[in-house]
């Protein structure tokens, strides 16, 4: 769930001619819903702990960077398709809470799925050039990506039981364990009845790069995969401590799951910040 930052793995994309910058972004249409009440704090913590909940009046994101935001706010896969964060803005965490009015959330139900998550967007982009002052454009660069495929073993994935209701799985803010959800700590990440288009977005996260799924699979699966990330390796050279024994991330998806990560190259879509403001605290 941040690429060049810390906070996801702790818990829970050279031009080869010339950049092709499109126009500024379209604001928001005036019908699409805005949240009514939106709180944005800093978060102190230090723990390194973060957490995403997208309930169906509103969002809620503990210790979530700028750039998840924007990474939410303009689907994308990765972090590394965001570019010009820098300073407190590619560091700071944040506790955010933005909940939308009945009429808000009784709009966004007359809406198909695939469009109301469109709004759901359109909203956080509509939040972030409010509270954040963001303004923003689109390039496209050539970059070095990955396609995700079956292995040559064959899969190693559990199924879903759309009957599950993860009685002893992980609990969002709501107190309840639902299926689709996810969480990433240091070593370890575990869905729960969550789709390939799911992986792919956490391991675009975690490769630094974005994943495309290519491995034909349409299910849902139950997934915990036990891996080392490279940063943890680091953290325990300098600290003196042995070396953990967790294969990487590219060997774990083989062995665990019997899926495959293959490198290619091909254009991506990337935004970029020219203007971004602390918001204030309220």
């Amino acid at each position: 769930m941040s690429p060049s930052t810390r906070v996801p793995t702790r818990i829970l994309l050279a031009l080869a001619c010339a950049v092709l910058a499109l126009p500024a972004l379209a604001q928001p249409p005036a019908a699409t819903p805005a949240y009514d009440v939106v709180s944005i704090k800093p978060n102190k913590s230090g723990t390194g702990m973060m957490r995403v909940s997208i309930a169906n009046d509103g969002y809620s994101g503990t210790n979530v960077s700028l750039k998840m935001l924007i990474q939410y706010a303009w689907k994308l896969q990765t972090q590394d398709q965001i570019a010009g964060v820098s300073g407190w803005a590619d560091s700071s965490g944040f506790d955010v809470n933005a909940k939308m009015d009945a009429d808000a959330v009784a709009e966004l139900k007359k809406l198909s799925n695939d469009d109301a998550s469109a709004a759901r967007r359109m909203m956080m982009q509509r939040m972030l050039e409010e509270s954040f002052h963001l303004k923003v454009h689109l390039e496209q660069r050539e970059m070095q990506t990955y396609n995700l495929v079956v292995a040559k073993g064959g899969v190693k994935l559990k199924e879903a039981d759309p009957n599950d209701t993860y009685a002893n799985g992980f609990k969002g803010p709501d107190g309840i364990a639902h299926a689709g959800m996810m969480m990433m700590r240091a070593n370890e990440f575990t869905g729960q009845g969550i789709t390939m288009g799911a992986l792919v977005a956490q391991l675009s996260n975690q490769m630094h790069r974005l994943v495309t799924d290519k491995t034909g699979l349409s299910g849902k699966y139950d997934i915990v995969l036990h891996y080392q990330s490279d940063f943890m390796r680091s953290d325990a050279a300098d600290a003196g401590a042995p070396a953990e024994t967790l294969p990487s991330l590219t060997t774990a998806l083989e062995e665990q799951l019997g899926l495959k990560l293959e490198s290619v190259k091909g254009p991506v879509e990337t935004i970029v910040l020219f203007h971004v403001a602390q918001p204030t605290e309220n």
